[in-house]
């Protein structure tokens, strides 16, 4: 079975993500989208809620699924057996960033292979934090989230 693993913080999910994945669908079997736990963070939404905006974008999508787990990316990759490692590149500085974090990944586990997708470019300035700011400010979100969560994140 081709299983990817999608790793994020997801806090929320955005458009750009869905995108993302959905472009993504054909090329495996199964997508994990891996909601990363960090104890040492404090997000907008907590890891519970983040998993059911991701559930409810995706349902009906017998190939997703959506788990959260902690510690390393890759750790988790060999847990669920999944030999891809998916990530989305919005801009020349998140190349940078997960290329080294790639390599890294590919000299600890050599098995599985980490693939980039770049993000549309209509959704390119679209980030999680951005979209945070957006809410905390009471600004409006549509057309940053996908349509199917936004009356349960902006109130």
């Amino acid at each position: 079975m081709k299983r990817a693993v999608f790793p994020g913080s997801f806090d929320p999910i955005t458009i750009g993500h869905e995108d993302i994945i959905r472009r993504a669908l054909p090329l495996f079997d199964e997508i994990i989208i891996a909601v990363g736990y960090n104890s040492t963070k404090s997000g907008m939404f907590d890891v519970e809620e983040r998993l059911q905006l991701i559930r409810e974008v995706f349902s009906g999508e017998a190939k997703i699924k959506v788990d959260s787990y902690q510690g390393l990316t890759i750790d988790y990759c060999r847990r669920v057996d999944a030999k891809y490692l998916l990530r989305g590149l919005r801009t020349a500085a998140d190349f940078e960033f997960e290329r080294g974090i790639g390599q890294v990944n590919k000299m600890m586990a050599g098995e599985v292979e980490t693939l980039f997708m770049l993000t549309a470019p209509e959704y390119t300035p679209i980030s999680s934090s951005i979209v945070r700011d957006i809410i905390r400010h009471k600004g409006k979100v549509e057309g940053l989230v996908p349509h199917s969560i936004l009356s349960k994140i902006s109130s």
